[in-house]
């Protein structure tokens, strides 16, 4: 507070009309009135101290650009971080996948290797039943030949029979025909 009276006195002297008169400080010399305004001027900015406030807002601004920065360099690391933990996510499904694909293949060649086996055994066994179906079949047309070749015999040996032997001789025949035919049938 001084200071603006002191400098409010110096300017007021410097109006006065005796200092008018002076030669190099008068009021109409413009440099003289602008060298005065702007002491004082610079002397009200420090009187209120602007300074120091225009320091604090600086110096407060810096602080907020230096937590900003901070923020920023903290956001930075845990988007690293993160990065690389999906990296290696991706890493782990990436090897996940190739084992799960070759899993797939060999399942797929065993299953493979199986069915080839199963198809195999089927067929071995479908041969063994067409086989057993074919002896089955020679067996039965072989034991029905020989019905009707006995049939045909014992016809043709009842005609014999009928024709010209005797009851006795017919029965002899008949009994051994008969034996005969057991004994091949069995």
């Amino acid at each position: 507070m001084k200071n603006i009276l002191l400098l409010s006195g110096v300017a007021l002297l410097g109006a006065s009309p005796a200092f008018a008169a002076a030669s190099g400080f008068t009021l109409n010399n413009t440099n003289f009135v602008v060298a005065i305004a702007f002491v004082l001027f610079i002397g009200v900015l420090l009187y209120l101290k602007v300074p120091k406030l225009v320091a604090k807002m600086l110096d407060d601004r810096a602080a907020g650009i230096r937590t900003e920065i901070d923020e920023a360099r903290a956001l930075q690391e845990e988007a690293k971080t993160i990065l690389a933990s999906y990296e290696r996510k991706r890493k782990e499904v990436a090897e996940h996948t190739v084992s799960i694909i070759a899993s797939a293949k060999a399942e797929a060649e065993a299953a493979a290797e199986q069915a080839k086996a199963d198809l195999k055994e089927t067929i071995a066994r479908r041969l063994v039943a067409a086989e057993d179906q074919i002896k089955s079949a020679q067996e039965a047309a072989v034991r029905e030949v020989k019905d009707k070749a006995v049939a045909v015999a014992v016809a043709a040996a009842s005609d014999v029979i009928n024709k010209g032997m005797a009851a006795k001789d017919a029965n002899a025949l008949i009994d051994a025909a008969i034996k005969d035919v057991g004994a091949k049938l069995h």
